[in-house]
């Protein structure tokens, strides 16, 4: 048990009992602790396995690769519209947690095994395209545009699909606009 987790776990107000008990089934299954950016990550071999995080609706253990484990119990959900690798199980009480830990143990094992094999999500480059008055402006300026190729794809994705979501033209370049000293320091969207 890493200490720096205890603390957290300790300051945990809404799922601090569903924080438990997932961490006592991910350290009876062999991973180390971790504390990474703020909630306890169990981790092989350096490689991230998984995370428990708490929402507001719910507790959840995210399975980092979990679009790699076969789902029998069909327990493992999307986080969202464009996540590619990792899947969570949500919790809204303890006593799911309880009845569920066999599956648990089952999906920390597989994902452990994933990670001693190097196994990796194949993941999508940029599979939005690219809008076109962001294209318009890396033709115009070789600097952005070798800045934007150096960023990672999750960063490219995300500066896409901020620049996409705008229904009008004129707001889309607005936001190349706004976005163009990000991109030429090499930060992502939100950094």
């Amino acid at each position: 048990m890493n200490p720096r987790v205890d603390a957290c776990i300790r300051e945990i107000q809404t799922w601090r009992e569903e924080a438990e008990k997932l961490r006592v089934i991910a350290l009876g299954c062999g991973p180390t602790e971790e504390l990474k950016r703020g909630e306890p990550c169990y981790t092989f071999n350096e490689g991230n396995v998984a995370i428990i995080q708490g929402f507001k609706e719910y507790s959840a253990l995210i399975f980092c690769k979990g679009a790699l484990l076969r789902d029998p119990k069909g327990a493992l959900w999307k986080i969202g519209e464009h996540t590619q690798a990792a899947r969570q199980i949500r919790f809204t009480d303890a006593r799911e947690i309880v009845g569920m830990e066999p599956v648990l143990k089952a999906y920390f094992h597989e994902a452990i095994e994933a990670e001693k094999a190097g196994l990796r999500v194949k993941s999508k480059r940029n599979p939005e395209p690219v809008p076109v008055e962001l294209q318009i402006k890396l033709g115009e300026i070789p600097a952005l545009k070798a800045a934007f190729g150096a960023l990672t794809p999750g960063r490219q994705r995300a500066y896409i699909l901020y620049v996409s979501a705008a229904k009008q033209s004129k707001t889309r370049e607005s936001r190349v606009g706004k976005c163009m000293r990000r991109i030429l320091s090499g930060k992502g969207l939100d950094d």
